[in-house]
């Protein structure tokens, strides 16, 4: 009998990434509903849902997400709407009788000044990164709800936290997008328009961690199909139980400028403003739980990064209108 899986938010980035991996299964059924046929913020709409279709697992990739800009404009929404989100699934999926699901986190849970590489055990050990400080709140909320609905009724909600993500269906918004696609779209114009150079804001010394979002899709099934016991051994405290999911490298946002500009044809100047911010030196997870769980990823920068540009360029008209 096939198993019958509910992956919320399947249309991001990061859910339709899972939906992809999950397609391949011939033993799942998919169960996925747009924003238009289920308010994730109406409590009874999410509860009637999960009555109606009782699914045996759930994958919850859905949040408010935005950029710098964003977070700062709307604090109160994401806090607000991603705690209601997540009470409303998490609530709805447990009165369903579902025994086990998969809660997607952000590595901007930990503080702002965490030893690095960061490991599991630094969550709630400093003060956070001001700018998304509620959004960080909210994702802290949703861990510290799967582990007491672990601890109080025995179910089996597990939690993962993904370093910073690219690949198909990022968000191309030139104002309002994370590292990887602003610099693509920059790259890519300039190299359209003939530029002689692309400005880089920064030194280009701070280092950072990317994961395609393929690779975070396969680690999301990985960890979701690891027996009890195994997970369990791995993860032993009950109450510091999520694991983080990266690649373990990090580069520095030179090389990352100069391997988008090799991966885009741009053969141009590269200039680096150090009149701007560079921001956390460095930002790395530390993997080491994941890696003791049998999983490790494929897809390497340069390979990424080609992926998504032709995905971009597959997708340009569309992203523009």
């Amino acid at each position: 009998m096939a198993t019958r899986i509910f992956v919320v938010g399947h249309k991001g980035m990061v859910g339709s990434a899972i939906v992809r991996q999950l397609s391949k299964d011939p033993e799942v059924t998919l169960l996925l509903a747009a924003r238009s046929e289920l308010d994730l913020k109406d409590g009874a709409a999410v509860h009637a849902y999960m009555q109606l279709h009782k699914p045996d697992r759930v994958f919850f990739a859905a949040a408010r997400v935005g950029g710098i800009l964003a977070n700062n404009s709307y604090p109160a929404e994401f806090i607000a709407d991603n705690l209601v989100i997540q009470s409303n699934v998490i609530q709805a999926a447990y009165d369903a009788g579902v025994h086990k699901l998969l809660f997607l986190g952000s590595s901007c849970i930990y503080p702002q000044l965490a030893k690095q590489p960061m490991s599991e055990d630094c969550l709630l050990t400093g003060t956070l990164e001001p700018t998304n400080e509620p959004y960080a709140i909210a994702k802290i909320a949703g861990i510290k709800m799967c582990e007491s609905y672990n601890r109080q009724y025995g179910v089996d909600y597990r939690c993962v936290m993904p370093t910073n993500l690219y690949g198909q269906n990022d968000n191309f918004h030139p104002q309002n997008s994370h590292v990887i696609p602003a610099m693509m779209l920059r790259f890519h114009e300039a190299k359209i328009t003939s530029a002689q150079r692309v400005v880089v804001w920064g030194t280009g010394k701070p280092m950072r961690e990317f994961l395609h979002v393929d690779d975070l899709a396969a680690a999301c099934v990985h960890v979701m199909n690891l027996p009890h016991v195994q997970f369990t051994a791995a993860v032993p405290n009950p109450m510091c139980s999520h694991i983080n999911v990266g690649t373990g490298r990090d580069v520095t946002i030179a090389e990352l400028a100069n391997t988008m500009a090799r991966v885009v044809g741009f053969e141009g100047d590269i200039e680096f403003d150090t009149s701007k911010p560079d921001g956390t030196p460095r930002k790395l997870l530390d993997v080491c739980r994941l890696s003791s769980l049998g999983w490790q990823y494929s897809v390497d920068l340069k390979q990424g990064l080609e992926m998504t540009y032709q995905w971009f360029l597959d997708n340009s008209d569309e992203l523009r209108s």
